[in-house]
């Protein structure tokens, strides 16, 4: 009898789970596959992800609470599988971003104190938005 709790996605791919993040290795030890938070939006506080990645997820999101009926246990499953990807993403996203400025540094180029400044408000509008009540 296969594990349920990782059984593949829609991908294919074995599915992730929140226990699998709290166990898994530094962020640049896992492929970066998210996109940056730069952006030419000024206003940080809006959303986390593309517009086309939201609806993707509120999407599977309404399938798994439709088979909830159904099939509980797997609906749970499948709702920490897709949280443990928004979280995964995020990660992917800061640690990115983080590797962008790490490699200025190794290069000896200066950055912009105008860039670190605007780095530090989108980890403070997203470590804000992770406390609110």
């Amino acid at each position: 009898m296969s594990d349920p709790i990782n059984m593949p996605d829609q991908s294919g791919e074995p599915a992730l789970s929140t226990a699998d993040l709290a166990q898994a290795g530094r962020a640049e030890d896992r492929p970066v596959e998210a996109r940056s938070f730069e952006s030419d939006e000024p206003h940080r506080d809006g959303p986390l992800f593309p517009a086309s990645d939201a609806e993707a997820m509120r999407s599977r999101w309404a399938e798994i609470q439709g088979a909830f009926v159904d099939e509980p246990r797997r609906a749970v499953e499948q709702a920490d599988g897709l949280v443990a990807e928004a979280i995964k993403r995020l990660t992917e996203m800061f640690a990115e971003e983080r590797d962008r400025l790490e490699q200025q540094w190794d290069r000896g180029d200066d950055v912009d104190t105008e860039e670190l400044r605007q780095a530090l408000q989108r980890y403070r509008s997203f470590f804000t938005r992770l406390l609110a009540v």
